[in-house]
């Protein structure tokens, strides 16, 4: 049986699904691409800004909801439902992060041995620059998640209570 204290809690995101779905997408990008690389259009360098922004996004969300949180002077106090929403973007972010990641990391490794030619190694640089910035926003993530969560009564009495 669950502890009654902690059911219906959030748990931290961990380490093993975000691993399990890059690592599915990684392999099944290899094996798409290995398919089809012939027939498809150079890869759009758009993504690699576009996951940037939106860790820069989650950065600066994780930066004001930590102070907000810990009640820092001139803050207002972070109302529950959007520190729930926060962690919600948050879980669902690093999911997209691991989905991204590994699928760029399957299509780089894919074209890795195929840099002779020019086109592949535009690819694999687009593919490298987009691991890097999901690898970035998997760490935006993380970082707003752990943000949202409140911080430990010390003496039990007088802490700073419910975000």
């Amino acid at each position: 049986m669950a502890n009654e204290e902690t059911e219906g809690r959030m748990r931290p995101s961990g380490w093993r699904v975000p691993l399990a779905v890059a690592a599915v997408a990684g392999a099944l990008c290899y094996l798409l691409v290995g398919q089809v690389y012939g027939g498809i259009p150079p890869l759009p360098w758009t993504a690699i800004p576009t996951l940037l922004l939106l860790a820069a996004g989650e950065g600066i969300a994780a930066f004001h909801t930590r102070r907000r949180i810990r009640r820092a002077p001139g803050t207002e106090p972070v109302e529950p439902l959007s520190a729930a929403r926060l962690v919600a973007l948050a879980k669902a972010s690093i999911l997209v992060a691991a989905f991204a990641g590994g699928a760029f990391a399957g299509t780089a490794l894919f074209l890795a041995g195929r840099l002779t030619a020019p086109l592949p190694r535009q690819d694999f640089t687009v593919a490298t620059g987009s691991l890097a910035a999901a690898a970035v926003l998997l760490i935006a993530a993380y970082l707003l998640e752990w943000s949202c969560r409140v911080p430990d009564d010390e003496d039990g009495e007088n802490g700073p209570g419910p975000a």
